[in-house]
């Protein structure tokens, strides 16, 4: 992981975020040799949380479920 100072990111920073972007590489922000912060791709952090396909339905969605286990009251 690239490791740049913040007064190097300040004057850098449009080209450190396009190559962020076009290589998928990660960029440890630091100041006074201590990180602050990290420049991550986007689409990193999209595979991360895998959601997609993981609701399966299982019959009818809109009638109501269990209706002869409800009493009413009249």
């Amino acid at each position: 992981m690239e490791t740049l100072s913040v007064s190097q990111f300040k004057t850098t920073c449009l080209s450190v975020l396009d190559k962020v972007n076009k290589q998928k590489k990660k960029v440890l922000i630091t100041k006074r040799g201590k990180p602050i912060a990290e420049i991550i791709p986007v689409e990193s952090r999209r595979q991360e949380i895998p959601l997609k396909e993981t609701v399966t339905f299982i019959g009818d969605i809109l009638s109501p479920v269990a209706v002869e286990d409800w009493e009413s009251i009249q």
